[in-house]
């Protein structure tokens, strides 16, 4: 069932904003991921201030993670040993607010009115809602929270009441250790959501608070990082607080004032974090208290840093406010999981929520590094450069499995492979070739030397000895790459799985090509040839590539199996879904998207139109790239119906997972929809390629794209597509069959026909 597209009255139409007007008691962990803010390095989910009005609260940080040894009812050699796991950190969203003796609460008391909101524009979380009070005072709270950019470490909260009436109110600010908590545990029945720890898991360091300031730490059990938190408490009267207690679990800064008829009363709360690794000889607490800013600095330095995203990062869809507004937030939850990584990974919920442990994936290559390398290039070269760091672990794990090169893990927080089910785990090592082709990517829009030369050359590399040592040179003189998953995780294991093998061939020719002084020739003899001769399964029954060398002799998937028996993996054993033919995500088809020039439009057609059908969309990486492949390949209805469904996957909690945190992956795939989809864009090739796909119903897309030191703008209408470029040397680019140079100061549009009308393929 839909959430926010299916309530416009509770959930307005606003291009800037993400709105709510009424409040009513379900999906309140669903809203928490919707509402929530970050910035790459610290997030925070956007539950209410009250305690009693939460569903799953809590605040994150990137990296910040548990460990434990991973037990195996059946060992091999091999098997990941070290589960890793993103943590809770002490979370200071919290206030309780007595008035004349009433807890003010969502689920108790009387609520005349009720608004919150995430402005896109700058940033910043607002609540606010009018109580009627049982004493007779009619109350209104204001609740506004804000992450820092230009120190990542900052969080500012703000709490105001005001009344009509005299009241006696008690404010408690509390300080939560939401980790070590009993909550529900889920994991049982969804591998997708986080476990939890059996024991406890940060033990206090040093905790001190007086007057109204805390200055905490805490080191984890077993991964021994620190993480300390400083608080300052800051009231708009000069009182002080009646009381500070400190708790390793439960801090509180208690308030009892009078408030008088329309006074409003502020309480700021300023929030700095620190952490580090086992061994920094960092004292966390005094980082974080060096680091504490002022809450109203903090909302001016999140106004401040979306003023600027926006000016370069903004996809203008025209006349299309419900879409505009979609699009908007995707865009505001990608920066919020970004902007401030810094040198870390992006972890497939970003700092949002707990799902998937917090690990990093092939996603943030796939998915968030093409919106990061043409949007925040910056951004781009640190998560490359975060991969660069873990290759001697890379190198380490590809020994482990009998090959050379580096072997990335399929998930992970510290560089080490944690995905205990190896057939959807390590057999996806097409992992390697995600890295390589990013880096590719990065070097290619950026026109970054030094990057290409020392760590792109040494990814590129590293991966193709891992390929040229997992393949063979097979009597028939072909390449193959046997005992493999690709993409669709609902066939695992697999001989010549087609995205393997044409990101492989990439991946060897890429590395052929890149100077580095540790390869021999012979070194790249071989990955040519290896290249070149790449099998890549084919059905001559079908006239279409086959997604391995097997998958056209499964058996057909049912497809009367009913709805609620969706997703596939929550409801049959992995061997039940192996042998049938159906998918969970886009496998062949985003081969053929991410390497385009390998395949003709035919070719992509005919996989279009045998695969799509076949894909159930379980996972949530599939609907945007489906959805670029259906406009390229002339399906526009499908397109749009994918790129609708791609669009609304948290904010209409469609997968029933969004309580535990954004899809970012699907958020960078937005960006791609609109980029790669229906304005065409192509690289990696001779120059940038554009061929524009508008929906009929949209009348124009605009976005830029940084590329080669400049910022590229793009403006389509049905009618033609207008280039502007802000850089010295011109930029070369092709719409369709034109080629055209596009300078400082002088735009360039180039007219655009009409598509002519799909003709169905023959046989």
């Amino acid at each position: 069932m839909a959430l926010i597209s299916s309530d416009r009255t509770r959930f307005p139409v606003d291009p800037w904003k993400l709105l709510e007007t009424t409040h009513a008691p379900g999906q309140a962990g669903a809203l928490e991921t919707n509402f929530s803010i970050g910035n790459g390095h610290l997030g925070i989910r956007g539950a209410h201030f009250s305690p009693a009005d939460t569903e799953l609260p809590g605040t994150f940080i990137n990296g910040f993670h548990e460990t434990w040894e991973i037990k195996h009812a059946e060992n091999a050699f091999g098997f990941a040993r070290t589960g890793q796991r993103i943590l809770y950190v002490p979370d200071a969203n919290n206030f309780t607010v007595v008035i004349d003796g009433e807890e003010l609460s969502l689920h108790s008391s009387a609520v005349l009115d009720y608004r919150r909101s995430v402005d896109f524009g700058t940033g910043i979380y607002t609540a606010d809602i009018t109580w009627a009070c049982r004493s007779g005072a009619v109350v209104k709270t204001t609740d506004r929270r804000a992450v820092g950019f230009e120190v990542r470490s900052n969080l500012g909260l703000s709490l105001s009441l005001s009344s009509d009436r005299p009241v006696s109110a008690e404010i408690t600010s509390t300080l939560v250790n939401r980790q070590d908590q009993p909550v529900e545990d889920h994991t049982i029945s969804d591998p997708r959501r986080s476990g939890r720890h059996a024991g406890r898991v940060l033990l206090p360091l040093d905790l001190e608070g007086a007057g109204g300031s805390l200055r905490m730490s805490w080191q984890t059990a077993e991964s021994h990082q620190r993480v300390g938190v400083a608080v300052d408490h800051v009231l708009s009267r000069q009182e002080s607080p009646v009381e500070t207690l400190v708790d390793q679990d439960l801090s509180t800064v208690r308030y009892v004032v009078a408030v008088a008829a329309g006074e409003t009363l502020t309480l700021e709360k300023s929030v700095s974090y620190a952490v580090a690794d086992q061994g920094q000889d960092k004292d966390v607490r005094a980082v974080a208290a060096a680091e504490l800013r002022p809450v109203p600095a903090i909302f001016a330095d999140s106004t401040a840093h979306y003023a600027r995203y926006w000016a370069t990062s903004d996809v203008v869809v025209g006349a299309m406010p419900e879409l505009q507004q979609a699009v908007r937030w995707n865009l505001f939850q990608l920066a919020a999981a970004t902007a401030r990584a810094d040198v870390a990974g992006i972890p497939a919920k970003g700092v949002s929520g707990s799902g998937y442990e917090g690990h990093y994936f092939w996603d943030q290559e796939i998915y968030l590094l093409p919106y990061l390398t043409y949007n925040n290039p910056e951004a781009a070269r640190a998560v490359l450069q975060f991969r660069h760091d873990l290759l001697p672990l890379a190198k380490e794990r590809a020994a482990e499995l009998s090959v050379d090169g580096a072997l990335f893990p399929w998930r992970t927080i510290n560089g080490l492979e944690s995905s205990a089910y190896y057939a959807a785990g390590t057999a996806q090592f097409h992992i390697a070739a995600a890295v390589a082709f990013a880096a590719n990517r990065y070097a290619w829009a950026s026109a970054d030397a030094d990057f290409r030369n020392h760590q792109g050359a040494d990814l590129l590399v590293e991966t193709a000895r891992m390929w040229v040592s997992l393949g063979f040179f097979g009597a028939d003189g072909s390449f193959h790459i046997h005992g493999v998953t690709g993409p669709d995780e609902y066939t695992a294991v697999v001989n010549d799985n087609l995205y393997t093998n044409v990101m492989a061939r990439f991946n060897l020719r890429a590395a052929a090509a890149c100077p580095h002084p540790g390869v021999t020739d012979e070194e790249r003899t071989v990955w040519r040839a290896a290249a070149d001769r790449m099998h890549l399964p084919f059905s001559r029954e079908f006239n279409i590539y086959s997604q391995d060398n097997d998958f056209m002799t499964l058996e057909a998937w049912d497809w009367d199996t009913p709805r609620d028996k969706y997703p596939l993996l929550l409801h049959f054993h992995p061997l039940v879904i192996y042998r049938h033919q159906v998918l969970k995500q886009a496998d062949t088809v985003l081969a053929m998207f991410l390497q385009w020039q390998d395949f003709t439009a035919e070719e992509k057609r005919r996989a279009f139109d045998f695969y799509d059908p076949i894909t159930t969309g379980d996972s949530t990486l599939s609907a945007c790239v489906q959805g670029i492949m259906a406009a390229e390949v002339g399906h526009p209805v499908q397109a749009m119906a994918h790129f609708t469904e791609a669009l609304f996957i948290d904010l209409d909690n469609s997968h029933n997972n969004t309580i535990d945190g954004v899809h970012i992956a699907s958020t960078g795939g937005i960006w791609s929809s609109l980029v790669s989809g229906f304005a065409g864009m192509r690289d990696q090739g001779v120059m940038l390629n554009f061929d524009p796909r508008l929906p009929a119903d949209w009348d124009s897309l605009e976005f830029t794209l940084k590329i080669h030191g400049g910022l590229l703008g793009v403006s389509l209408t049905h009618a033609g597509i207008t280039f502007t470029y802000d850089a010295g040397t011109p930029l070369q680019l092709k719409v369709r069959d034109t080629v055209v140079s596009v300078a400082a100061g002088k735009p360039v549009t180039v007219p655009l026909a009409e598509m002519p009308a799909l003709v169905p393929l023959v046989g």
